[in-house]
């Protein structure tokens, strides 16, 4: 047996699926792109990252599988600097030549004989510093990756390179401690099937073992015909789900994406017009988003009546002491986006039903249970179920909360940050809403064969943002719950 056989270490079955989920049209890895209010000193950079990654052995490990499974495998030539280096695109670089190069890097497979990350340096045309991001989602989920990068930042410029205070296992939230828990979106609905999630792991385990028997032993069918009504009782409450609205944003994906991130809107003002409204932010932000897709459908020349754009939602199913676990902990629920509405008030009040409705369901954990069963089950059994699933949405869509104070690193005062997960399947688009330092921002990532200019869409959320604003600052108060009413007043106006 060889050191390296010694040292490895199965990876759990969901992982595994999103390890085996790759395609050259959708890779799966996280992309992101962090600002800074100035330019980054390359080695201390690098010295600050080899530092604090120690921590973590996944970001020392190759992923390698085999006919038994997959496995985290010590990388006896692990070597910082072919993971934290200066890019290679010309530099100074303006938004546009930065919102390419991360496209770009999105179809760009990470080297599967390395540690599946990297860190690209770029100089920006302001004279600051941009650190574009690329990590394999097998390693970890964004709320843990949040926790990861929060790691490598400080509170302050002046902090040791090998780190200051230990960074706040708190489950995360864009919204501060006098905000209503209903604005926190995974806890709200994650706590009432905590038990439940856990059982699905259980069930998830003793599959497992089910799977290995079969592998042993082929002519077991009985062993096969388990595992395979198990997943098929998980699978058949989402082929039961009818597909969603078809418009431009679905199709075939290829292999060229395109990127886009708004300019920030301050976390305040949004608060402040929920609060008159009696949405959460979570209702706000994803309102503003079915707007901004539906107002693209619009400019297109495309009809937008009845329109319901399906989106998969990531929900974060960790323990209140597990954040900072690598690994993938989460559920999907389906979150039907009322783009066919024109009233933005309508539109923001159906938004609400919709994600109160999604509170009470058990969605997450058998997706979750669903992901794990996958990960163990034949390769061509995981792409059948990868692909009913996809097929019932459209995009994939996260909300992740960042730090609401400031962050240095590598004495470098972090301005802005945006991350995309991966779209499986045939999804195609991707949106993320992240909160960082008081301020919330939108990014888009899209194929090209569905939308070849997403800044068309990413510059529309804060308009529609802006438009419950105006409402909120020009209507009477007690007008704003009859959307009808404040309809009939618009229209009298134009």
């Amino acid at each position: 047996m060889t050191s390296r056989e010694r040292v490895r270490e199965r990876i759990a079955s969901v992982d595994t699926a999103w390890l085996r989920m790759d395609r050259p049209s959708n890779l799966m890895q996280i992309i992101g792109v962090m600002i800074f209010a100035g330019r980054l000193d390359p080695q201390r950079l690098k010295r600050t990252v080899a530092k604090r990654l120690q921590r973590y052995a996944r970001f020392h490990q190759i992923a390698e599988q085999n006919s038994e499974g997959a496995w985290w495998v010590d990388d006896d030539d692990f070597d910082i600097d072919t993971h934290v280096r200066q890019s290679l695109l010309p530099s100074p670089c303006g938004k546009r030549e930065l919102e390419k190069f991360v496209a770009e890097l999105a179809s760009e497979p990470l080297n599967p004989s390395r540690p599946r990350w990297e860190y690209q340096l770029v100089e920006t045309a302001e004279g600051d510093s941009a650190l574009v991001i690329r990590i394999h989602h097998a390693i970890a989920d964004g709320i843990a990756l949040i926790g990861v990068l929060n790691s490598l930042t400080d509170e302050s410029a002046d902090a040791p390179e090998e780190g200051g205070l230990k960074p706040s296992t708190r489950r995360g939230s864009h919204v501060d401690d006098e905000t209503d828990e209903d604005d926190n979106f995974w806890n709200s609905i994650a706590e009432p099937i905590t038990d439940l999630a856990l059982a699905s792991i259980r069930i998830g385990g003793n599959l497992w073992g089910q799977y290995q028997g079969l592998r042993k032993d082929p002519g077991s069918i009985r062993d096969y015909a388990s595992v395979a009504g198990s997943l098929a009782n998980e699978v058949k409450k989402l082929a039961l789900m009818p597909n969603d609205s078809a418009t431009r944003f679905k199709g075939k994906p290829g292999t060229v994406k395109r990127v886009a991130w708004s300019e920030p809107i301050p976390l305040p003002q949004v608060k402040a017009v929920g609060r008159v409204l009696g949405c959460s932010v979570n209702d706000m932000l994803l309102s503003a988003v079915a707007g901004a897709l539906r107002g693209y459908l619009l400019e297109q020349g495309d009809s937008a009546m009845d329109t319901e754009i399906r989106a998969l939602v990531p929900v974060n199913l960790r323990s209140t002491d597990s954040n900072e676990k690598l690994g993938n902990h989460f559920g999907l629920v389906a979150l039907e986006l009322p783009v066919g509405i024109e009233n933005p008030l309508t539109r923001l009040y159906t938004t609400r039903e919709r994600m109160q409705a999604l509170k009470g369901s058990y969605q997450a954990p058998v997706t979750y249970s669903l992901l794990g069963l996958v990960g163990m089950a034949p390769r061509f059994l995981q792409q059948q179920v990868l692909d009913l699933l996809s097929s019932k949405a459209t995009a994939v869509m996260t909300n992740v909360p960042g730090p609401q104070q400031a962050r240095y690193m590598a004495g470098v005062k972090l301005r802005q940050q945006m991350f995309w997960v991966p779209q499986s399947g045939s999804i195609g688009i991707g949106v993320s809403i992240l909160s960082y330092d008081g301020q919330v921002q939108f990014g888009l990532i899209t194929d090209k064969n569905m939308v070849d200019d997403p800044e068309r869409i990413v510059e529309r959320f804060a308009l529609e943002f802006e438009k419950l604003l105006w409402l909120v600052l020009m209507e009477p108060w007690a007008r704003l719950g009859n959307p009808a009413a404040v309809e009939a007043v618009l229209l009298e106006e134009v």
